[in-house]
């Protein structure tokens, strides 16, 4: 009776997870849309090279975002669900962030001049502003953490969406109704037609960003204050010693996911990059997918690690991550070539769709990857993922130098995809020997084998044939019902 109930408990905690997780994936699926549909507008309103310069702007903010962090989040919630006075683990947590991130900001603006030359930019204007838009997004890090730890995805949800649709509303403005009324008469306020003509048109983009931080931060900043102000140096020590491990992972990661683009561009050149680059884009409907199960899963494992099911939670939850990212690969594949006509338009970028099905693989892996984290983030041995994930930068690195030269940018793809299945290969044997879960993997291997060949049946031998791709989709759906039905009965019952 009592086995039963926890199994009835378990399922109703995996059904409130998948809940929380469609909520954070609105969160992290509205704001990628959205800057989806922005990147037309600013190919159509900015030449190449101001369009180059956003890149850059952005590829550095990424860095940026690592480093002033250096892993605060995932020790936040680690800390948080072990410490009995949460208002300490905030406090220390902010003010230790509060004090990084403005000593950075300081000596970052003073030295604005020189750096901006060695980034890229054309003047100090937009580094300044990245600087400061930097120090807004890093000091709602903790804010945001804590409506993710205190179950308030909605919440967290409303100031995600928030954020991008201010951005998006202040792009529009500066791009489009700003020159259109300068040149019929309309009404624009005087400081910003004074000095719209003498300012190149891409840094309305930083400002629209900078405007979107600034109001997130004031919205999000009174949470701090909903607790006592105090500080633990000692916390902040373990928090410390547990978040840089994390930072290095994250640099790791930021490296693996552009690099490839770099050597591409030097080894064969801009435009064979740029079909790359677009076709990963295709990869896009995966990487929404991980983002949104990330944000539900982090909080939830933490909140769950001393429930006495919490490893057969885990387990269930790997298995269900896999399926809903397996379905989702074969419907891409499957009907790639429609997706392409969606997202690329242009035919002339269709020729590299061959790493599109490589490319979902990859980051299915990395996914998984994110799943079997949770014994190293658990037991507090989080120097493990900044080990597999240097090998990982490593592994892609050399796969990149060496093959590019040969096979294109499939190697590339296969680079990708090699990484994420070693640190997932090694996370897993790791984890059996620290903190043993108990996945099931003939389930796994069966699910992964069956994506595998129906992709490959689809893409190589039945590509554009809807018909054969709408069966494969189905006989997949009927091995998840044929080997999941009495899970599934259970949690359709709690």
């Amino acid at each position: 009776m009592f086995g039963d109930y926890l199994f009835i408990s378990k399922l109703s905690t995996l059904k409130r997870f998948f809940r929380d997780t469609i909520i954070y994936g609105i969160a992290a699926v509205l704001p990628r849309a959205i800057t989806i549909i922005l990147v037309k507008l600013h190919t159509n309103t900015l030449v190449a090279e101001g369009y180059a310069e956003t890149t850059i702007y952005f590829v550095y903010a990424a860095y940026l975002n690592a480093l002033l962090t250096y892993g605060m989040e995932t020790a936040f919630f680690r800390f948080f669900t072990k410490e009995k006075e949460k208002g300490k683990v905030i406090s220390t947590a902010f003010l230790s962030l509060l004090v990084t991130t403005l000593l950075f900001m300081l000596a970052a603006f003073i030295f604005s001049g020189s750096l901006s030359a060695h980034l890229g930019f054309s003047n100090p204007l937009p580094l300044q502003i990245l600087i400061l838009v930097t120090t807004f997004d890093t000091l709602v890090v903790i804010p945001f953490a804590y409506l993710r730890v205190s179950n308030r995805p909605i919440k967290f949800t409303f100031y995600k969406v928030l954020n991008v649709v201010i951005f998006a509303v202040f792009n529009l403005y500066f791009l489009l109704y700003v020159p259109n009324a300068l040149t019929y008469g309309n009404y624009v306020p005087d400081f910003i037609a004074s000095s719209f003509n003498s300012h190149p048109l891409v840094l309305y983009i930083f400002i629209a960003n900078f405007i979107a931080s600034l109001v997130t931060f004031l919205l999000l900043f009174p949470i701090v204050f909903k607790f006592k102000i105090s500080f633990d140096k000692k916390l902040l020590y373990k928090m410390l010693t547990y978040g840089i491990p994390i930072m290095v992972s994250s640099l790791a990661y930021v490296t693996n996911e552009n690099l490839d683009k770099l050597l591409l561009s030097k080894y064969l050149g801009k435009e064979q990059m740029g079909i790359y680059a677009a076709c990963y884009k295709l990869g896009v409907f995966m990487s929404l997918y991980i983002m949104a199960f990330k944000m539900g899963a982090e909080p939830f494992f933490f909140n769950h690690a001393k429930q006495a099911n919490a490893k057969l939670t885990y387990a269930r939850i790997l298995n269900w991550f896999i399926i809903f990212g397996a379905l989702f690969m074969i419907i891409i594949v499957g009907f790639i070539d429609q997706f392409a006509i969606l997202l690329l338009g242009k035919p002339e970028y269709f020729q590299a769709l061959e790493i599109v099905p490589v490319i979902l693989l990859a980051n299915l892996f990395l996914g998984i990857y994110y799943n079997l984290s949770v014994w190293f983030k658990l037991t507090d041995r989080t120097r493990y993922g900044m080990y597999f994930s240097i090998l990982g930068a490593l592994i892609t690195i050399g796969l990149n130098i060496i093959y590019i030269p040969i096979i294109g940018y499939m190697a590339s793809a296969w680079a990708t995809l090699i990484t994420y299945l070693f640190i997932a290969s090694l996370s897993y044997f790791y984890g059996k020997k620290y903190y043993s879960i108990p996945y099931s993997l003939k389930k796994i291997f069966l699910t992964l084998s069956i994506t595998i060949a129906g992709s490959y049946l689809s893409f190589i031998h039945f590509r554009g044939n809807y018909l054969v791709s709408i069966t494969i989709i189905i006989v997949f759906i009927l091995t998840v019902f044929w080997s999941q039905k009495s899970e599934i009965k259970q949690i359709w019952k709690t």
